[in-house]
């Protein structure tokens, strides 16, 4: 299967590239099943919870980007080995002794994504809170899903919705990096915002991000990015580490 072409199209449905027409891809897309789960897809429209939107990313160019990149816009689609392992690599010495706990309450912080739980002979002797933050869309790309759903197609390579960068990378993820930080900068403990580098990219081109430095093993707050690249093997879109920066975002 050849690379598909990005456009302004959802990229991958059901955790499967657009032009995937294997067995395996169509059943997850009747059964509305995500892959990264392992369960039914937890993206439903407003007007009809029973159904399931499914859409991991979608393609997009920003004036920040030097050309079209598929956008995540599930936090779910983090939710891969190479993710958990590479997390584990980066931060604990030794990574074969780690356990992963969803969504752990911090207290009036609300809740953490993930939580990476170093044990030894059974007694937790570090932790590691992990929070994924995907982009939003402004509008949405439900017709060009329902119209795949029935042609498995799309007619047009350009669908009404954007990117609300803004809202996703600046007002929501900012608010949850100083409320969720100070908790758990209270605790002598670090927080990592995983986030894919186009994220990054627009926060270097809107805000002042002069702050960012790289990474410091005792800083409260890390964000660590990834990139989608095609797999030619796998036949996907799969994770590339790129870097770890901390420091201050100015908006």
């Amino acid at each position: 299967m050849r690379e598909p072409k990005i456009a302004k199209i959802p990229t991958e449905i059901f955790g499967h590239p657009y032009n995937d027409h294997s067995n395996e891809a169509i059943e997850d897309l009747n059964k509305q099943y995500c892959p990264f789960l392992k369960s039914e897809c937890k993206k439903p429209r407003k007007s009809e919870p029973h159904i399931k939107i499914g859409a991991c990313s979608v393609g997009y160019k920003g004036d920040f980007l030097p050309s079209s990149v598929p956008v995540i816009i599930c936090p779910h689609r983090f939710e891969t080995d190479y993710i958990f392992q590479t997390l584990q690599e980066l931060y604990f010495s030794e990574s074969n002794d780690i356990k992963w706990a969803r969504e752990v309450s911090i207290g009036v912080g609300g809740s953490v994504d993930f939580v990476a739980v170093k044990l030894v002979n059974g007694e937790i002797i570090d932790f590691l809170p992990i929070e994924w933050q995907a982009a939003g869309t402004t509008g949405t790309p439900w017709d060009a899903i329902l119209e795949f759903k029935q042609n498995r197609t799309f007619s047009k390579e350009a669908y009404p919705f954007g990117i609300n960068w803004a809202n996703e990378f600046v007002k929501t993820m900012m608010q949850q990096v100083y409320k969720k930080g100070k908790i758990i900068e209270s605790w002598q403990r670090k927080i990592v915002f995983v986030i894919q580098d186009v994220g990054l990219a627009y926060l270097r081109s809107a805000c002042d991000t002069s702050g960012l430095k790289a990474r410091n093993q005792t800083d409260p707050i890390d964000f660590c990015t990834f990139r989608l690249i095609w797999s030619k093997k796998t036949e996907k879109w799969i994770f590339e580490f790129v870097e770890i920066v901390r420091g201050v975002i100015s908006v």
